[in-house]
């Protein structure tokens, strides 16, 4: 359903979202990580697909990428006042950090 919405509209951020969510939730997160790629930046301020594509990314081993994209991510959930988001993005940093031997995470 998702790929027939993007046929009419391929750059729509909540479509992106959405099929990349859906293909995350289904262990596809390469395919994933490059519909959240798009949809974070066909709207910059989009915190939940910055916390969804640090997660593909982390699942994919791509650390260094992953910090990045949960690091800003969390700077855009608590512009936007979106505060659940950032407390999720934390959660998932310090994953991240932990499995790199690291200390905190981004909202430490």
């Amino acid at each position: 359903m998702f790929r027939k919405l993007l046929d009419r509209d391929p750059e729509n951020p909540m479509v992106l979202y959405s099929l990349g969510n859906e293909l995350f939730k289904e262990g596809q997160h390469s395919e994933a990580s490059k519909y959240l790629g798009r949809a974070v930046r066909n709207k910059p301020d989009y915190s939940v697909a910055y916390r969804t594509l640090g997660r593909a990314l982390f699942e994919l081993g791509e650390d260094e990428e992953a910090a990045r994209v949960f690091a800003e991510g969390r700077e855009v959930a608590l512009g936007n006042g979106d505060l659940q988001t950032a407390k999720e993005i934390d959660v998932f940093g310090r994953r991240l950090e932990k499995r790199r031997g690291g200390g905190a995470g981004p909202g430490a």
